[in-house]
């Protein structure tokens, strides 16, 4: 596996251009199968997408991807079991069972992968599913969902979790009657689903809401969208032009997906101004500490908690982050404390006493987001840093070292 070798203390000045939402087309892609024929316009260039097509292409899916759209045929697509060779490689292969569900009544698949931050059950997904009229049967790592027919239902979730929302929505737009699900996420990727899936003729009511009421159709035709760009890669390098930037432009951003993170921003007295879809940016000396608590949408995301915890070692004071979401999303305070940081985990709580200044080191990406914050405090530190395990980055960051190096980083990959 290739390293990230990062050269820190540089100024970084340009544009840098945001790629689609990474948690966006996850849902897409598998929605994609619904319909015979469908487009998908700014699709980035991650390793997600890459795992996603596997998947399609073992279904005998065909598309092609060209410049950023997708084209996708289903016509000829086959429901086999998805075995754990494609389902391992990323969380969202468990899509899948939502779309092959509603399109053929039935679906085997692995347990999926995906990075270790938490427990992350899909125990909402199942028994979405089987309100909706399916049995689930497990074999030891094998799930099989499978439905005579399915018939619309009011699902309650107990928690406004964005997977269950995704595949009880996946699962229900060609059931019988109508599906009311409450306590829906809300998060603007289950808008851009709901804008692509009605294109293709299904009926949901209550975008960007909690109640989402889906009337299920016969069929499914045609279908287009084009992903909404990716507000935490947007977030992340916000960051970077806060820490490091002089006049940094991060462009094509929805600031109004970032609400929560602007707050807090300017609750630390960062330098930005949104002018449009750009975002310009400078380093400030002098930064105020803060107390952030990670929150379902529109509050803080649990996505770009790591990220600005690096941004709060440069606060003159001590910084609290409370993590909602995931219980195992601290991994990155190991080794930015080992850069010279001093964070202090305290169960579901880190307290972060600034400002620290960092030295290049060697250190490991244990999750993605992890591995942004690892980038993040590489800009900013003295000398070398080595980032090992990047795959997890890959996953998630569009032509990161592109981007990075276009505004003046010194950052490359390395064979290890």
């Amino acid at each position: 596996m290739d390293k990230i070798k990062v050269i820190g203390g540089q100024t970084l000045s340009g544009k840098i251009y945001i790629s689609g939402s990474k948690n966006s087309v996850v849902s897409l892609l598998p929605a994609a199968i619904l319909s015979d024929e469908v487009v998908i316009e700014k699709v980035p260039h991650i390793s997600d997408v890459d795992n996603l097509e596997e998947i399609l292409r073992f279904l005998n899916v065909k598309f092609s991807l060209e410049s950023g759209t997708i084209h996708i045929d289903s016509t000829h697509m086959v429901n086999k079991p998805i075995t754990e060779e494609y389902s391992s490689k990323l969380r969202a292969s468990y899509y899948f069972m939502g779309a092959l569900l509603s399109k053929f009544k039935k679906v085997e698949i692995s347990f999926p992968g995906g990075c270790n931050i938490g427990k992350r059950s899909f125990d909402f997904h199942l028994k979405g599913f089987e309100k909706l009229g399916a049995k689930v049967t497990v074999k030891d790592n094998l799930y099989i969902i499978e439905a005579d027919e399915l018939i619309g239902a009011d699902i309650n979730l107990p928690f406004p979790s964005v997977g269950a929302t995704v595949n009880i929505i996946l699962a229900s737009v060609m059931a019988k009657g109508t599906t009311i699900i409450n306590n829906a996420a809300s998060e603007p990727e289950i808008g851009n689903l709901i804008e692509f899936l009605n294109s293709m003729g299904a009926k949901i009511k209550g975008v960007d809401t909690n109640r989402l009421e889906i009337i299920g159709v016969s069929k499914l035709s045609g279908g287009y969208v084009k992903v909404i760009p990716d507000r935490i890669e947007a977030g992340t390098y916000i960051l970077a032009g806060v820490m490091n930037g002089k006049d940094l432009e991060i462009c094509d951003v929805r600031p109004d997906h970032l609400t929560s993170f602007f707050e807090k921003l300017d609750e630390i007295g960062c330098d930005y101004k949104i002018d449009g879809d750009k975002v310009i940016t400078n380093k400030v000396e002098h930064l105020k500490p803060v107390n952030i608590e990670t929150a379902v949408y529109p509050g803080f995301a649990t996505d770009l908690q790591q990220p600005i915890t690096t941004l709060l070692l440069q606060c003159d004071g001590v910084s609290t982050v409370k993590e909602t979401i995931y219980e195992n999303r601290f991994q990155n305070t190991k080794y930015l404390n080992e850069m010279g940081a001093n964070i202090e985990v305290l169960g579901d709580t880190i307290k972060v006493y600034g400002p620290t200044s960092l030295k290049g080191k060697l250190v490991r990406t244990s999750d993605l987001r992890a591995g942004a914050a690892l980038v993040l405090a590489a800009l900013s530190a003295d000398g070398e840093t080595t980032i090992t395990d990047i795959k997890h980055l890959l996953r998630g960051y569009s032509d990161l070292i592109k981007k990075l190096t276009n505004v003046g980083a010194k950052i490359w990959l390395e064979d290890e």
